[in-house]
């Protein structure tokens, strides 16, 4: 399980950034992610797209996909309006 941290303002730089990152470590053989988002305060638009290709691939090679710690009530709200937190594994 490879554990990423995800970045404060997790929007266009860094999300195009993180993209390259996951999809090498697919690439490379990793299917299985956990994702933290304890230090994240600001996810965007992009940022999420990420997370739903990253999460599509990881679904093909039948890996895991957890999204962990978000401890940042806007965050999280954005999960939930986007039913996003009905989608991804989703741990405390």
């Amino acid at each position: 399980m490879k554990n990423i941290t995800i970045p404060e303002n997790f929007s266009v730089e860094e999300a195009s950034e993180y993209r390259k990152k996951l999809n090498e470590l697919i690439e490379n053989g990793e299917k299985d992610f956990t994702l933290d988002f304890s230090n994240c305060t600001f996810i965007d638009s992009t940022g999420l797209g990420v997370l739903v290709g990253v999460y599509k691939k990881c679904n093909e090679l039948n890996g895991n996909f957890v999204v962990q710690s978000i401890t940042n009530p806007q965050v999280l709200k954005i999960f939930k309006l986007t039913r996003l937190d009905k989608v991804f594994n989703i741990a405390k």
